[in-house]
């Protein structure tokens, strides 16, 4: 490569690099205002936005419900193995006669 390819090449070059730029930097610019446009959230209409509130309260309060079903239950199972630990075995009754059931 010769200085007279080096004179060719670097006029080409720097051709190249200002229509790279006056070319590609609009096509960059485009690109990053749509991108921008897509990332942005539509905005959730102020009904749309009562009404999870409203949800949110009712499942909090389901939520505080349940959780007294739980502790009842627990407290029923507690008081019913207290009773049965407590509480002395009934003694076994004989099997009725034969012979006093028939007369």
């Amino acid at each position: 490569m010769g200085p007279e390819m080096a004179a060719v090449f670097v006029p080409l070059g720097f051709f190249a690099m200002v229509i790279a730029i006056v070319v590609g930097r609009p096509m960059v610019q485009a690109m990053a205002k749509r991108v921008e446009g897509e990332s942005k959230r539509p905005q959730i209409p102020s009904e749309v936005l009562t009404r999870l509130e409203r949800m949110e309260q009712s499942i909090d309060s389901i939520a505080v419900e349940v959780e007294r079903i739980s502790e009842g239950q627990r407290f029923t199972t507690k008081l019913l193995s207290e009773v049965r630990d407590a509480a002395p075995a009934l003694p076994v009754r004989a099997s009725p006669s034969s012979g006093s059931a028939n007369q």
